[in-house]
């Protein structure tokens, strides 16, 4: 046995790591499996600051936030995208025997990062219609401290109704931390609880740069929440969470033209997704589309393996969900540019199962 070995933590032994698009698949020309903005965007970048330490927030990109969030500066952490939200919820709040609850099917960091924290994690699987188990939670609520809910939701797109999330906060209200996930919010914005910070102490949303604003490779993220929670956090993230050239580029994005063409980005989005949608529904080989309020579609098919293995024989690599619980052949599109959809289409109208 070798030092690392006999060293490593008997919970990161047993661990798992998440499979991520990049780790999971390599290869192939377009890619569709990791809800990316197809859009690359420039920036100028002030290379005078490099050689010295970042501000711990820098104050224009917290403003900068704050002011498109529609929060206070005071209630919002950056972090290095939303994952590191994750774990300082989970590092700040959870003690030994204490634990967090999840609904799966959801994204797979919350449990990934309990484990690394050797925290249990509770897991209430969703109703079939992916709305949750409102009873089940209340059954399982004894020693969790922080909840997480996705909406919408990844990896199948669904949103968690505003009655559900309220009844999640008033079951732990005085217990545990409520993350609500939004890490798609800019396609279904009208659904964001964020102006519930106010009204509700246990309430902490999780943001991201990584999608609508085309910035997966800044590795940017924000916590939402109340003063009291944000200086929680604070205490426990790292000194420098925010490089300057991270706090640089995405100060640009958030400015008044960068806004603008995220918007536009965003529009040009869903009018590939609409095209993927109809395509889908007319196929005979989809048995299923799964409602979808982002930037991906998840839809079932008795040959999801064929298909799959026909576009990586494309060059177009999209992601299998089937081994999750309730995702049964299911398969999940990200939209590209239109060029990419036309690549998609053209194999899936020959795909003949």
């Amino acid at each position: 046995m070798s030092l690392a070995e006999k060293l490593t933590r008997q919970n990161i032994q047993k661990l798992v790591p998440y499979a991520s698009a990049r780790r999971s698949m390599s290869g192939g020309n377009i890619w569709l499996n990791a809800n990316e903005s197809p859009y690359a965007n420039e920036y100028e970048l002030d290379c005078s600051v490099l050689n010295r330490y970042p501000d711990f927030q820098p104050k224009s990109l917290i403003n900068g936030y704050a002011n498109y969030a529609g929060v206070k500066p005071t209630q919002v952490l950056a972090s290095r995208g939303a994952d590191e939200g994750i774990e300082l919820l989970i590092r700040t709040f959870c003690e030994d025997q204490e634990q967090i609850l999840i609904c799966p099917p959801t994204y797979g960091m919350y449990s990934i990062s309990a484990q690394t924290c050797n925290i249990d994690c509770k897991k209430v699987p969703t109703n079939a219609d992916f709305s949750l188990d409102i009873e089940a939670i209340k059954a399982a609520k004894d020693n969790v401290k922080v909840v997480f809910i996705c909406s919408p939701n990844n990896p199948t797109g669904t949103l968690v109704s505003h009655q559900q999330i309220e009844q999640v906060l008033e079951i732990f209200k005085g217990q545990a931390i409520v993350a609500v996930d939004e890490a798609y919010i800019e396609y279904a914005m009208e659904t964001s609880v964020v102006s519930w910070i106010e009204k509700y102490d246990n309430l902490a949303i999780l943001r991201t740069m990584s999608k609508a604003f085309g910035l997966a490779g800044l590795r940017c993220g924000f916590t939402l929440a109340n003063e009291n929670i944000i200086q929680a956090m604070s205490k426990v993230i790292a000194p420098y969470p925010v490089s300057w050239p991270v706090a640089q580029i995405a100060t640009q994005a958030l400015s008044e033209a960068g806004l603008a063409r995220m918007q536009q980005q965003k529009a040009d989005v869903l009018v590939q997704k609409q095209r993927i949608v109809d395509a889908l529904a007319s196929y005979d080989y989809v048995y299923e589309q799964i409602e979808s309020h982002s930037n991906f579609i998840m839809f079932r098919t008795e040959h999801k393996k064929a298909l799959f293995d026909t576009l990586v024989q494309a060059g177009i690599l999209i992601r299998d969900y089937s081994s999750q619980i309730l995702l049964d052949n299911s398969l999940r599109i990200s939209v590209g540019s239109k060029e990419e959809t036309d690549a998609l289409l053209a194999v899936m109208d020959e795909f003949k199962g």
